[in-house]
């Protein structure tokens, strides 16, 4: 389903992208080229600010958004999800938020009031909040990173890591092609 948000705010999505019929995207979401939005994943931007503005869900090119998948932005905050990231099972994106380019956020993740630096690994069932996160860090799965001192103690991504999450997003922008 997509359709505009209270302040008539309508979605604006790239011809080339791929949005799965039970899919919900709602609102100021901008979907940019070769983008896959999987079963079940809700985007929403229909939150105003106390100003009554709406920001923008900004979802860049080649981006894989797999089932389930939320994406909501208190009100007034931006999220943008840059070029290459890829969204896993279940994984709830809060704005305000910015995913890195390349970045993988893994099954049931939540990342909150956060920003990933490019290339950042985000495991499975992990939460990340009120943090930012450099370049290529790992985040293991079922952790907590929600101050600077967590992340201090966080160890780069490996190769496998990366090749790993770069088969997904490839694999993904392949369904977005054929669908």
């Amino acid at each position: 389903m997509i359709q505009a948000n209270h302040a008539g705010d309508t979605p604006r999505i790239d011809a080339s992208a791929y949005i799965h019929p039970t899919s919900v995207v709602i609102g100021n979401v901008q979907i940019g080229a070769r983008v896959f939005v999987g079963p079940n994943a809700v985007i929403r931007a229909d939150e105003p600010c106390e100003r009554g503005k709406v920001e923008a869900i900004v979802v860049e090119t080649e981006v894989n958004i797999q089932d389930g998948v939320i994406i909501h932005a208190l009100g007034g905050s931006p999220v943008r999800i840059c070029r290459g990231a890829s969204l896993a099972h279940g994984a709830v994106i809060h704005g305000p938020c910015e995913i890195g380019e390349d970045c993988f956020i893994g099954f049931k993740s939540v990342v909150f009031k956060a920003s990933l630096a490019r290339g950042v690994i985000v495991e499975h069932q992990a939460l990340v909040e009120n943090v930012t996160i450099p370049e290529g860090a790992h985040i293991p799965s079922m952790i907590a990173v929600r101050s600077q001192s967590d992340v201090l103690g966080l160890k780069p991504v490996s190769p496998e890591m990366v090749a790993f999450a770069d088969k997904v997003r490839r694999t993904n922008l392949f369904l977005a092609e054929v669908s």
